[in-house]
């Protein structure tokens, strides 16, 4: 107890370097817990925003649907596995899809076109189609909804007609007409021009569906609910195909791994520039104090106990600077991640749907990772100069060697 007293003591014999080496710290804290605060925050928003938008955190396909997509493929009695879905408290909602690739036709403008057979109000519950309507309304009977790219290429509006040619199940031709009754905007470019959304039961009528589908998109009610869902539903439905969101978008996997890549590699280049920094303060300490060293070694003190004391007062000057900077950016993190940070310019956040706010998230694994990351390196710094005392003579030592 005496020795930590000692170095408690010995921490603030010199307040300002001790003073400016705990603001290094708690700055590398703090900027590493808002960081990565920001970075995962980003992730669940283009996380969310995919799945919301169309993938859902699971999908029921056909075997082979997912890599071919031909209309033929299809969920048979999709009752059944709605009926289970129902009862699986890890399911949050869920809705049947079907869809097509088709030719669209306006006026004299023809562009090719996925037409997908949605539940307007299953719909709702999985996705954010409704909400993001910019011109006229949602869906209903006999009419079409349409992305705002592929409304400029075929010059349509809301009441506009829109001839709509594909192939049925059967290998017949599907022919209508449908009414647009709104255009919608998501953020995702390829959506909005290569997307058109109708009834499910008019797309069954017209492509002779018999009941079947081509998905059923499933929300959990968390993240950690979708393995859960996954492995009940392919142990008791073996004849269809379990897919979860990062199958179903592999480029914004791909994306997130890129980003936290790139992002680790930035925080190991700020904690070595940190660890130099500590380094540096600690040696000019242990050779500040040489002479003392040498008096008490002289008096009998052990090498081992110096080391004690050096290494505690290190202790204490990593714990104030840790609970400075996770304090410091806990609190900026939690202003921002109501207010948002207001991001002008960015392709990628359109690319995944995102709006110009980015709102980072405090979570344990941000609030602990970079300060547990910045203690490991703090206290190494400190144990090398802190081990020169292990060569120390008490005679050299009292000349300053």
């Amino acid at each position: 107890m005496t020795d930590v007293l000692i170095s408690w003591r010995n921490v603030w014999r010199n307040p300002r370097r001790s003073l400016l080496t705990i603001l290094t710290i708690a700055f590398a804290a703090a900027l590493l817990v808002f960081m990565l605060s920001f970075q995962f925050g980003t992730y669940d928003q283009m996380i969310n925003s995919s799945v919301k938008l169309s993938s859902g955190h699971l999908q029921i396909m056909a075997d082979g649907y997912h890599k071919k997509e031909k209309v033929r493929l299809v969920v048979e009695n999709p009752e059944k596995y709605t009926e289970a879905l129902r009862k699986n408290q890890n399911v949050k909602s869920f809705t049947r899809r079907s869809e097509a690739f088709v030719i669209a036709e306006s006026g004299e403008m023809t562009a090719g076109v996925m037409l997908i057979g949605v539940d307007a109000e299953g719909e709702k519950r999985v996705s954010e189609i409704d909400e993001r309507i910019i011109k006229g309304t949602y869906l209903s009977d006999g009419k079409a909804v349409v992305g705002y790219l592929l409304a400029e290429k075929l010059k349509l509006e809301t009441g506009s007609e829109i001839t709509v040619i594909g192939q049925a199940r059967d290998g017949s031709v599907a022919a209508l007409v449908l009414t647009v009754s709104g255009i919608f905007k998501t953020g995702y470019e390829e959506y909005d021009r290569n997307v058109m959304m109708m009834d499910i039961d008019s797309f069954g009528e017209a492509f002779y569906m018999r009941g079947a589908v081509h998905r059923i998109v499933v929300m959990a009610n968390s993240t950690k609910s979708i393995e859960p869902i996954e492995n009940d539903m392919a142990v008791n439905f073996k004849d269809v195909k379990i897919y979860t969101w990062h199958e179903l978008t592999p480029g914004l996997k791909q994306s997130i791994e890129l980003d936290m890549v790139s992002g680790f590699i930035m925080y190991a280049v700020l904690v070595i520039v940190v660890a130099f920094s500590i380094i540096n303060t600690f040696f000019m300490t242990v050779f500040e104090r040489t002479k003392e060293f040498g008096v008490l070694m002289s008096l009998g003190t052990s090498a081992k106990r110096l080391i004690y004391i050096i290494i505690t007062e290190s202790v204490f000057i990593t714990l104030l600077g840790l609970a400075a900077g996770v304090f410091a950016g806990a609190a900026v993190t939690l202003y921002f991640s109501d207010a948002g940070i207001q991001i002008q310019g960015m392709e990628l956040m359109e690319q995944y749907g995102l709006s110009g706010a980015l709102y980072p998230k405090l979570s344990a694994l941000s609030l602990l990772l970079g300060p547990a990351l910045v203690a490991g390196v703090t206290l190494f710094s400190a144990v090398l100069p802190a081990f020169r005392i292990i060569r120390l003579k008490p005679a050299d030592a009292l000349k300053g060697v």
